[in-house]
């Protein structure tokens, strides 16, 4: 499942720091922050993410019922530090079939948001229109937080982002009505504050969208 380190806006290879560099390098997007080769999910894994992140690891905190955590990625290197998180949670949907959801914590530019959610990115962009009232409200890390819809992802995904603790979040689900799940007054936890308790996050298997 160990891959190389990719851009976390396009999944091309990148070149390491070097002679010429002192930063990671893509060659349509210049400087970025890594994206590390994904594995499969457990708690040592989340574990690790957790402890390198510069920028909230949120996970829906109690996981609705049914639902296991599937996956982290995390973008940023020994140096930098996680620069951006992605977790996935897999159950069922709200409306029948599997359901897929995507939270992603991330700075200003770094565009893995944008990426999962099929925009040019590598922010939100004109897609959101923050100048009408928010679609939804989360509970992030214990404060009311909004989010807007985002227009023109692909449409067979519901995609929100907003901004919590200072940075990005975004909040991605498949199939589009698996978005229902955001009008439920959902409840997200920076692991960052989880503590002991994640070692009771239950796991299932590897989500393809985080390596899609």
């Amino acid at each position: 499942m160990r891959g190389e380190p990719s851009c976390p806006k396009c999944g091309r290879r990148v070149r390491a720091p070097g002679l010429f560099a002192d930063s990671w390098q893509c060659e349509v997007h210049g400087t970025v922050y890594p994206l590390q080769p994904v594995v499969p999910p457990s708690v040592e894994a989340l574990t690790v993410v957790v402890n390198r992140a510069q920028v909230p690891v949120w996970m829906p905190w109690p996981l609705p019922v049914g639902w296991l955590f599937t996956g982290v990625a995390c973008a940023g290197d020994d140096r930098s530090g996680g620069r951006a998180t992605a977790v996935a949670c897999t159950g069922p949907g709200p409306l029948g079939g599997p359901g897929e959801l995507l939270l992603i914590a991330e700075e200003l530019g770094v565009g893995l948001g944008a990426r999962y959610a099929g925009l040019p990115g590598p922010d939100p962009g004109e897609g959101m229109q923050v100048d009408r009232a928010p679609n939804v409200k989360v509970m992030a890390a214990g404060r009311p937080t909004p989010l807007w819809h985002v227009g023109g992802a692909p449409e067979d995904r519901a995609v929100f982002a907003g901004e919590a603790r200072g940075l990005w979040l975004w909040a991605i689900a498949w199939p589009e009505q698996t978005g229902m799940l955001m009008y439920d007054e959902l409840i997200l936890t920076d692991l960052r504050d989880a503590g002991a308790e994640l070692e009771l996050v239950p796991c299932g298997a590897l989500s393809p969208r985080l390596i899609a």
